[in-house]
């Protein structure tokens, strides 16, 4: 069965740091593309940032750029994301995921980022 378990979310001042960890199984892990998504309450699911199979390319959405980092590590069927000089409208539930419209989804790590 697929499964995604994300870890890591915190509450964290603004321009903190944090790491989140999602764990998969059920699937080949090593050939899939890999998404961050996030949500906050009221708004839509957003894409974060994604990563190749192989983790040769990334892709992230503007408002995180320079300032997040996704990386994989196949051995361990695990995809993280680095978040740094956090802000306030960061805050959300972050979900990680192949496809957007996937049926599988974990219950997601919650951050929030507040003085």
């Amino acid at each position: 069965q697929v499964q995604f378990v994300e870890s890591g979310g915190d509450w964290v001042q603004p321009g903190g740091s944090l790491t989140l960890s999602c764990a998969v199984s059920g699937f080949t892990f090593s050939s899939s593309v890999m998404i961050w998504y996030r949500q906050a309450p009221g708004e839509e699911r957003m894409l974060v940032a994604s990563i190749s199979p192989g983790g040769y390319w990334t892709n992230y959405a503007d408002s995180v750029k320079g300032r997040f980092t996704i990386s994989r590590d196949n051995a361990k069927n695990t995809v993280y994301l680095q978040m740094n000089s956090l802000k306030p409208e960061d805050t959300a539930g972050y979900y990680c995921n192949t496809k957007a419209d996937s049926v599988y989804w974990g219950q997601g790590t919650q951050v929030t980022v507040s003085a």
